[in-house]
């Protein structure tokens, strides 16, 4: 095969480079350098507030659009129809690319199963990357029922698809599932990530404050064990502790309806305030998160969802910082039990693997993510997959 030439389509909110948050989008800048190095030409779609050097960026929309993503569907769904409107009537006019990789969750699957009905288009390889996926019997005890417009798809033509995660791909709908690659796990490039063999005498949480990101599980933990305890991650939308504590003591905040803002107030606050050693640290970035994942005991992980992988995980791991988890979703799929850290399958476990940190050694947890999960890796497993799809697309032509 000749060299590829692959359209990135990324979500409209969020330029590349990342700075500060970023999820979805910091894979994939990791992907794209790790493509690179293996002689990909890339393309990228994506918000143009910022762009990647060196790589070729078409931009609907100038500035950032985070801003929008909570607000009413009618005001927020257009913005990403428009983008993947935008980038389909870009490919079609280049006509040269072999294959469009869309990262775009939940409009993504409709929108390109529908748009490839036009063969002049190359095939799409489209990532799921959470939420996890909800079926009838998890609707039925009180979830989201998240998989119905995947269900209302006859004929996926030229488009297929992959999980982060093993653990992922179980749960996909079956009528997809003959459209299922098999998964490629998300990455990092641990050169962007210190190594620090001794570690300071603090655990942390690296995460959005949510009720299934389980902090005040760690909270406890921390109260329990009476050990240091530093938290990090958004609150609603709010990234800074000063503004934090303005909407607290705001008895008429507009925060006051939003469930995650009312989860940090009722369950972690009150912890807060009663131990000093338990400290809210607001929404880390750049040097300052780098500092407070690597010099950290552990990162402490104890979701109560089926998490579909887990970027903060790898990104503690590459700095040779052990992880604490619950033995849920993707995370047997990433921590090796004593080696890099410890899966616990209740709160009393987990507390337990608190005090047998020392056990596990920071350059088994280096080791792990240059082998398992950095981003050259990543890149030859989805080439791999760029490749399968571009061979099961001409059979059925």
């Amino acid at each position: 095969m000749s060299k590829l030439r692959v359209a990135i389509v990324a979500p409209p909110w969020l330029p590349l480079p990342v700075k500060g948050y970023g999820g979805i989008e910091l894979v994939i800048e990791g992907l794209i350098g790790g493509l690179r190095k293996q002689g990909v030409e890339v393309e990228l779609f994506a918000n143009g507030a910022t762009k990647m050097r060196g790589v070729k960026t078409h931009s609907l929309y100038k500035s950032e659009q985070f801003g929008h993503i909570y607000e009413p569907f009618y005001e927020s769904y257009p913005i990403v129809e428009a983008q993947l409107i935008y980038a389909y009537n870009k490919i079609l006019e280049d006509g040269k690319f072999d294959i469009i990789h869309c990262h775009v969750p939940h409009v993504g699957p409709s929108f390109w199963s529908m748009a490839s009905q036009n063969r002049k288009l190359p095939p799409i390889l489209g990532t799921f990357h959470g939420p996890p996926f909800t079926m009838n019997a998890e609707h039925a005890i009180g979830s989201t029922y998240n998989t119905q417009d995947l269900e209302q798809i006859v004929d996926f033509n030229g488009y297929y698809a992959l999980c982060i995660s093993d653990a992922m791909t179980a749960t996909a709908p079956p009528n997809i599932m003959p459209r299922i690659l098999p998964a490629v796990h998300n990455a990092v490039d641990p050169y962007d990530f210190p190594f620090v063999q001794d570690k300071k005498p603090y655990f942390i949480t690296l995460a959005r404050f949510a009720p299934y990101k389980g902090q005040h599980i760690a909270v406890r933990g921390a109260v329990k064990l009476k050990k240091r305890l530093r938290m990090a991650g958004i609150v609603a939308d709010i990234t800074t502790s000063r503004r934090l504590l303005i909407e607290l003591a705001n008895p008429l905040s507009q925060y006051r309806s939003d469930p995650q803002f009312r989860y940090y107030s009722d369950k972690i606050l009150p912890s807060v305030l009663r131990h000093r050693n338990i400290t809210y640290s607001g929404n880390l970035s750049g040097k300052a998160k780098l500092k407070f994942l690597s010099e950290a005991k552990a990162l402490l992980f104890p979701i109560e969802w089926d998490e579909p992988f887990g970027m903060s995980v790898i990104e503690a791991l590459a700095c040779g910082t052990p992880v604490i988890a619950m033995n849920r979703g993707a995370m047997p799929e990433i921590i090796v039990h004593g080696v890099t850290g410890f899966l616990a399958n209740n709160e009393q476990e987990f507390i337990e693997y608190m005090q047998r940190i020392d056990e596990i050694s920071p350059k088994a947890c280096r080791r792990s993510v240059r082998e398992r999960f950095s981003s050259d890796a990543m890149a030859k497993d989805y080439i791999a997959r760029y490749k399968e799809v571009i061979k099961r697309h001409k059979k059925t032509k």
